[in-house]
């Protein structure tokens, strides 16, 4: 059966924006026999990991480390309620592996939209420090539990491309463990279900599959767990044209979470066919969200340049959803870059409250014909 056609969504949660105090709801109301606390964050919420499955296979995965990357939790939830319309399929799976799933590690950045937790640290660079209440929780499950795979998941952004045309709406990455780079048996385990996902997925989104960056990172979660010896592998959903929203990247995100499952359950930490990792493209630095193209200044000497603007993803509270502010990032020759969106500003007047359009500032132009 394949699973992208009776993929479907929960219904509970249709904005990319997950408030936390509904998600902790919907959890105790629905999954309730299934999740425990394991610890509180900064401002103690809750962070709750559930638990499914009776499989020998255990895979450990948690979700919106950083908090404005909730994609990983949406894909969680629809997996489940797919799952729930297709019980042969479920079975199968769950009799093969147990899932333990860290829901929002860092609720209290969830909350206010933010990658960094209440205190401004990232869980991502906080291996070693521990300054962050929420790593500890993480690393303390893993020492207390034998895993045999863990899925670290985020998002990116949109500035990835897998050629610089098609947008990276899914990225993969199997972590090195120095930074040699080498390529150790752990490391060819992940490969070997990354390389899977691709299998089934690269029909689906042609050309829009990357692979991360492999260089190491000392101070990573990812890069130290697989480094200790627990093969770990990188999801990161990022951009789909026309879908700043991300429904499109959060159904193939599910799909992807729903392959990667099914091939740990298969190979069984095995290693069959991790060469064909090597065939997905690097992700590429290459887009923009817009670009205004030949925009004529206002002036006393001819002025014909290009202006670069990035959406800002700000969560207001009172608001169901993000908002996506644009900002001006890059002013100038933008001729090395594309934007998703291409103006064209040839002939058109530039109208704005300040002769140049300022950096790191919110768009407050406009061009006129």
């Amino acid at each position: 059966m394949n699973f992208e056609q009776i993929y479907s969504s929960n219904q509970f949660f249709p904005n990319r924006y997950i408030s936390p105090e509904k998600l902790f709801s919907y959890l105790q109301d629905n999954l309730g026999d299934y999740i425990q606390e394991i610890g509180k964050s900064y401002l103690g919420k809750p962070i709750y990991k559930l638990t499914v499955g009776t499989g020998s296979v255990h895979v450990l995965a948690w979700s919106q480390m950083h908090g404005n990357e909730s994609n990983a939790t949406h894909a969680m939830l629809d997996l489940l309620t797919t799952l729930d319309n297709a019980p042969e399929m479920k079975k199968k799976l769950f009799g093969k592996i147990t899932l333990e799933f860290i829901f929002m590690l860092n609720p209290d950045g969830s909350e206010k939209w933010t990658r960094m937790n209440a205190v401004e640290i990232d869980l991502n660079r906080d291996f070693y420090n521990e300054a962050s209440t929420e790593i500890k929780y993480l690393k303390n499950t893993v020492a207390s539990g034998k895993y045999d795979y863990a899925l670290n998941l985020h998002e990116q952004r949109t500035i990835f491309t897998t050629d610089g045309i098609h947008p990276a709406t899914l990225s993969f990455l199997a972590p090195s463990e120095n930074v040699e780079r080498t390529v150790t048996e752990n490391r060819k385990k992940c490969m070997a279900i990354i390389a899977e996902v691709y299998h089934h997925l690269k029909e689906m989104i042609p050309d829009q599959i990357g692979r991360y960056s492999d260089e190491f990172y000392p101070a990573s979660t990812g890069d130290n767990f697989i480094k200790a010896g627990m093969p770990t592998i990188l999801f990161e959903g990022g951009h789909f044209v026309g879908d700043y929203t991300r429904k499109e990247t959060r159904k193939y995100y599910t799909v992807a979470l729903y392959y990667a499952l099914e091939a740990i359950a298969e190979l069984n930490s095995g290693t069959a066919g991790w060469e064909a990792y090597l065939e997905i493209p690097e992700n590429k630095e290459t887009h923009y969200d817009i670009i205004y193209r030949n925009v004529k200044l206002n002036t006393e000497h001819e002025c014909i340049l290009d202006i670069a603007v990035q959406y800002r993803e700000i969560f207001e509270e009172g608001k169901e959803d993000i908002s996506f502010i644009p900002f001006v990032v890059e002013v100038g020759d933008v001729k090395k870059k594309k934007g998703w969106q291409e103006i064209d500003c040839t002939g058109k007047k530039f109208v704005c409250p300040t002769r140049y359009p300022k950096l790191e500032a919110e768009v407050s132009f406009t061009i006129e014909d």
